[in-house]
Formats: C-alpha cells, structure tokens, sequence
C-alpha cells in the first residue's frame, strides 16, 4: 500500500514540482496551500508524513506542528521545508515537534530519501496509543473517550490534560507540568486551569460511581481507580 503524505507549501509552483517527483516514487498525496487547510486536513485524515513549509498565510508552520503535537496529539512525522536557515528557528521546530528541518533549495532525491527514512523510522502506531485507566479509555489516534463503554466529549484542552494524566497514571502529575502542558513557556493561570479541571471531572468523574481523578494538595493531580491521596 503507497504511503500517503500531506504536502504544506504556499508556494503552488514548488509544491507541484514536489508533488510531481514524489507521485513518480509511488506516493500518494494530498496538498495544502495554508496552515487552516493543513488543520483541517490534518483533523480527518491520517497520513504517514507532513511536508511543511514554515512561511505560510493564516497559520504559520511553527504554530501548526504545536497543535497538530498538541491539540490533535498528531504522532506523524514532520519534515519542515523551508528557506529559514536561522538557528533559532530550527531549534523552535525541533522544540514543538519536527522529525527533520530541511533548507531551500534541496535536490528532490535528497528529499525524498529523508521522507523514506522517517517512515521506515516511525513504522506502525504504538500500542500507546490506547490510554487505559480503570474503565476510562482513551484512543489518542482516533480521538475518541470513552468510560464504562459510554463516550465522553472533551474541549481541546481538557482533552490534553487528561491525556497527561493518563499517561502518568497513578503517578502525581504537578501543577507546573500541566501549566507547561497548556500553556507552553508561557506564564500559567492557575484560575483557568481549575476551570479546566472542573471540566475535565464533570465529563470523567461525575457521571460515574467511581472517582478516577484526585487531588494531591500541595502539589497536583493524580489519575488512578483507588481512591489513595498523598
């Protein structure tokens, strides 16, 4: 089966040139020319590579590889391509999640030797994708929640914050680490995270006889079927 890929390019010329010579090596592709497309492609399609450009209208590259990591836990490998060679730059890539960090112009061979050896490097989805705590599932592939076989809808950043959790369960996770994980490197507010909490037990806890969410005073949260607290 032909490996797809989604090619992110503002520039049409370059992106069917690209496109041409990858469909040739027996790719299948889709195209965005914008960073909302790129979203909404990324948001119902699964592919076995991105291809993003870093100047793009509406929603820049840097900001699209941080919510596709971050909002839809996209796990697909990210090869930047773009004619920023500023250290910085690369290292923010890197920081929010590229695989690899291409400079224009590059040969097409050079390319597309990367993009084989990023998949061959990633091979098939994990067994972690499925979060499991209790009767609390979590697919971080397909998106979907569910408790008790009954599903459960989530805002984005609630959903990331129980992703967190689930993923350190029954460990403790501080304050610090969710602030970090909703706000990046930006000052947290302690306010709206507890707003996000709330949510967050509303749809897992509340519904259920169970508790799976606990609060460790002092220091954060801890998701796990026992109802222990430090």
């Amino acid at each position: 089966m032909p490996h797809r890929l989604l090619i992110v390019e503002d520039d049409r010329d370059l992106a069917r040139n690209l496109i041409d010579y990858l469909e040739i090596q027996g790719y299948v592709t889709d195209y965005a020319p914008d960073g909302f497309s790129a979203l909404n492609l990324l948001s119902g399609h699964a592919y076995d590579l991105v291809v993003l450009d870093l100047n793009l209208p509406g929603v820049d590259g840097i900001t699209l590889c941080k919510r596709f990591r971050h909002e839809l836990y996209g796990r697909t490998p990210v090869v930047v391509l773009t004619a920023q060679d500023d250290l910085d730059v690369k290292i923010a890539a890197f920081d929010l999640g590229a695989d690899d960090y291409v400079v224009k112009p590059v040969a097409l061979r050079e390319l597309e030797a990367r993009i084989r050896a990023l998949i061959r490097r990633a091979g098939p989805e994990p067994d972690s994708a499925l979060l499991s705590v209790g009767d609390l599932r979590f697919d971080t592939g397909t998106m979907k929640i569910e408790r008790a076989g009954r599903p459960i809808a989530l805002p984005p950043v609630p959903t990331r914050i129980l992703a967190l959790l689930m993923r350190h369960s029954p460990n403790v996770v501080h304050q610090q680490a969710i602030f970090r994980e909703i706000w990046g490197d930006e000052p947290g507010d302690k306010h709206a995270m507890l707003v996000h909490m709330h949510a967050l037990r509303n749809a897992v806890d509340k519904p259920f006889d169970r508790q799976l969410i606990h609060t460790v005073r002092g220091f954060g949260y801890r998701m796990a079927v026992d109802h222990a607290s430090l």
